[in-house]
């Protein structure tokens, strides 16, 4: 394995400090591990709705999200927001999770719960596995919902928690568009339904690429948003906090500012010095890499660990790239190899070149 180093410096205004009425919150950055702004981001507590993001991607990781289904008795059991579905109505799993997420519709939760796993209690298994599976350490969850059952008990989660899963479901494209849909339209065999986002930012501003928000007595407020600007993608989340749409955009607005998106490396050609084992080919990477920087001098290390590898084919991983920011690692990526096309020349060819020879 070959290790190869190189180094960034670079010069910056500090940022400003402000107040957040979130209990726990905090502003991280959906590409690397680099944390804006935080507050008791491990503190356990009660979530509400933004529960539905993980109903949302379980969901659209374990079913077809095409699949035609047909509302059953299961949601007469749903109180609390909703879209109002019926018995009988036929509509698409993709239609559900638009009503869960725009609209937090806690009967499409049961219906689509029901669907994927069978009942209420199968699908929380789902969806603790893939909180464990994710890293999610301080989470539990017992519903598809997020509303708390007449003992009060709910689905608990902490701030950071819910940034390590949202940061996950954003790799999804079908999440994605989701969640940054402003207005959503579904014809049923009943009715037609037009959905509009509660997510206020996500109407109001132009940097928000998506949110669920989220509320009951014994949570409070609770709000989940992403936002991106100039190469800089950031993930809020607020618990307990009757300010969170103020406290939200102030964040962004303060990031946006003060901080500065750096292009470390070009995805289509990776350039290493004294690299020959791979040196008549391309090595790349799948996404260009930038990092949001702020400090009076941040240090960019960017440490590649390089394969010998004697064999290899096109499109091989050959070995790894590890982003450091400030002696810590921020962002790792595969390196790739793309293999140099070798034009076999024809019999007649070689032969008339010996000829000329």
């Amino acid at each position: 394995m070959k290790k190869i180093l190189c180094f960034l410096v670079l010069l910056l205004v500090p940022v400003k400090v402000f107040a957040i009425s979130a209990s726990s919150y905090i502003a991280y950055d959906l590409d690397n591990d680099i944390v804006y702004y935080e507050k008791n981001v491990d503190d356990k507590r009660l979530i509400a709705s933004i529960t539905k993001i993980l109903t949302a991607i379980v969901t659209i990781e374990n079913v077809d999200i095409n699949k035609n289904v047909e509302v059953g008795e299961e949601v007469l059991k749903a109180y609390g927001s909703a879209v109002y579905i019926e018995v009988g109505e036929k509509l698409t799993i993709k239609d559900l999770l638009y009503g869960l997420m725009l609209r937090s519709g806690n009967d499409a939760a049961i219906v689509l719960a029901k669907n994927v796993a069978g009942s209420n209690d199968n699908f929380a298994k789902l969806m603790n596995k893939l909180a464990t599976d994710i890293g999610m350490k301080n989470s539990y969850f017992i519903n598809p919902h997020g509303l708390e059952d007449n003992d009060g008990n709910g689905n608990i989660s902490t701030a950071k928690d819910m940034a390590l899963l949202t940061r996950y479901a954003m790799k999804n494209k079908v999440f994605r568009e989701i969640f940054g849909t402003k207005k959503y339209t579904v014809k049923t065999n009943y009715k037609t339904y037009s959905w509009t986002n509660k997510n206020k930012l996500l109407l109001s501003e132009d940097y928000i690429t998506g949110g669920k928000t989220g509320f009951t007595k014994k949570a409070h407020r609770t709000l989940v948003t992403t936002g991106s600007r100039n190469n800089i993608n950031v993930v809020i989340v607020t618990l307990n906090d009757g300010n969170d749409f103020i406290d939200h955009k102030n964040m962004y607005e303060e990031i946006f500012r003060k901080y500065k998106s750096v292009k470390v490396l070009d995805k289509d050609k990776i350039r290493i010095k004294d690299e020959k084992l791979y040196k008549d080919n391309t090595l790349y990477i799948n996404n260009d890499i930038y990092v949001s920087v702020l400090s009076d001098k941040d240090k960019i290390e960017i440490d590649y660990n390089i394969y010998e590898n004697k064999k290899y084919r096109d499109n091989d991983v050959v070995g790894e790239v590890k982003i450091k920011l400030n002696d810590k690692v921020v962002r790792v990526e595969d390196v790739y190899v793309k293999v140099k096309e070798v034009k076999h020349k024809s019999w007649w060819v070689k032969l008339k070149e010996w000829l000329r020879w």
